[in-house]
């Protein structure tokens, strides 16, 4: 088949009621990665937290010095809320290997186990140990969902809506967020023992998603890649419906399982040949690109209070579900670069009004509440120029470029480095504001300049395109064509 007739194809899915309720469920295992990223934040600044566990901290934020740009950091703290991300990127790696054997609907399973039985262990502690075996099976939990969901619903839902099903995934992050932060408002009322309430809320989450995968099948292409056809064949019949012609979408999941069986060479090593450079350059730019957006900063150096920290992600929720309407009407490419150039232009715009109004040392610590409104507004349109674009496409784009022989491997690397990057950025960020002041918002512009070219001259649009059919895509880019014909060559020897 031609590679321009092959990448128009289209089977016809529609949207059932079937497909919706699974992608749901899938989806919704975002709740607890979005859940711990906005309740450890906001316990590890609780007294009564830090008074039973880290006593140290408190005497010393006492006696620190701190201006707008500087404040009391302490690597151990810090080191508790960023262990999560060692352990998931750990267990990403793990999960990749074992959802070949298991499936991803196991695995989905697995770790939200895992993320409920870290939640209890926090909730209970009552010393660091019981808290760091909390924080280590609450990351593997997260590196465990956050592999398997993304390419559940990418090998889920149909071709023409899956920018908008993935999407979901992030949806659901940021109201997990959401309810972190409300959560942490009403516990720190709670004199003593509030931080167990909220750390022990992550089960709600967790026992939706343990409950949820329980009546989920497993994606067409992981059932045939384990070798059950007659079960793929089911599934894939009842989320594209009763009625539905599924042959010829069957047929295409049987051939590319089929021809990433051709070698027995494993998926990490093939993710280093020649004909999968085009596939590795975005295992590694775009999770890098997206921990290098600023969004850290924007976290840190956001009001403190609890009311601006929620309208924060509000907007940053409405933006995503904006996105998650027009992703797969305007493309992916248009987000990215619409998104990107929006989020450049606040990014300087904040580094000068700081630069200008509250001042390049150690010295001023206010600045007028005109110019403090303006530096609020400018980055709720970060936050929802973020949210429309870099935030949801992080997820939907990996999920759907690789091919099946290494989409598990491919998802897992990404997400490696991208929790590796979280775990960096988490433990030296407090020193990079306070040396660099009002400029890091200039570090990141740069860096928010660089992706938005690389996404303009490297990668292609994949609206639309049908999972199997991708190849056809890069074998039409200007530039990474040359490496797609060494795959495709490499794929006709294998077959002698």
């Amino acid at each position: 088949m031609a590679a321009g007739t092959e990448a128009a194809r289209d089977y016809g899915g529609g949207v059932t009621a079937s497909v919706v309720v699974t992608c749901l469920i899938a989806a919704s295992c975002g709740l607890i990665f979005g859940y711990d990223i906005g309740v450890s934040g906001g316990v590890t600044q609780m007294q009564s937290f830090l008074t039973k566990f880290f006593p140290e901290v408190v005497k010393g934020m006492r006696g620190a010095k701190r201006d707008a740009y500087c404040r009391y950091d302490n690597q151990v703290l810090t080191a508790f809320t960023s262990s999560l991300y060692i352990a998931g990127a750990v267990a990403s790696l793990v999960a990749s290997r074992v959802t070949r054997m298991v499936g991803r609907q196991a695995i989905m399973l697995t770790g939200g186990a895992l993320f409920l039985a870290g939640s209890a262990f926090n909730a209970g502690a009552v010393n660091i140990a019981m808290l760091i075996i909390g924080r280590i099976l609450l990351g593997v939990g997260v590196g465990f969902t956050t592999q398997a969901a993304p390419l559940y619903l990418a090998e889920t839902a149909p071709a023409r809506w899956r920018g908008a099903f993935t999407a979901a995934y992030h949806i659901f992050l940021v109201i997990g967020t959401v309810a972190a932060t409300a959560a942490n408002y009403f516990t720190d009322r709670i004199p003593g023992w509030g931080w167990r309430v909220s750390l022990g809320l992550a089960a709600v989450p967790a026992t939706v998603i343990v409950v949820g995968a329980l009546f989920v099948p497993d994606t067409p292409a992981s059932l045939v890649l384990r070798g059950h056809t007659e079960k793929a064949r089911a599934s894939l019949q009842r989320v594209r419906g009763a009625d539905a012609d599924v042959d010829a979408e069957f047929k295409d999941i049987i051939r590319a399982v089929e021809e990433a069986r051709r070698n027995d060479e494993g998926a990490f090593r093939r993710l280093r040949g020649r004909g999968y450079r085009h596939y590795l350059v975005m295992v590694v730019a775009i999770p890098t690109f997206f921990d290098l957006t600023g969004m850290v900063v924007i976290v840190v150096f956001s009001p403190r209070a609890i009311l601006a920290s929620i309208v924060l992600t509000l907007v940053n929720l409405c933006a995503v579900v904006v996105s998650s309407f027009t992703v797969d009407r305007v493309g992916r490419r248009f987000l990215f670069l619409a998104g990107g150039t929006a989020m450049l232009l606040c990014q300087v715009a904040v580094a000068w009004i700081l630069a200008e109004h509250l001042g390049r040392s150690h010295t001023a610590a206010t600045m007028a509440k005109s110019y403090a409104a303006g530096v609020v507004a400018l980055m709720c349109v970060y936050t929802a120029s973020l949210g429309l674009s870099w935030g949801p496409l992080k997820w939907v784009v990996p999920s759907e470029i690789y091919p099946v022989e290494v989409r598990s491997a491919g998802q897992a690397l990404g997400l490696s480095v991208s929790l590796t990057l979280s775990f960096a950025q988490t433990q030296v960020f407090m020193s990079m504001l306070c040396a660099m002041k009002y400029a890091i918002f200039l570090f990141y512009a740069g860096w928010v300049l660089a992706m938005t070219a690389f996404i303009a001259l490297f990668l292609p649009e994949t609206k639309g395109v049908p999972l199997e059919a991708m190849r056809a895509v890069w074998a039409k880019h200007w530039y990474w064509k040359r490496f797609a014909m060494d795959a495709k060559l490499d794929a006709q020897v294998n077959c002698l």
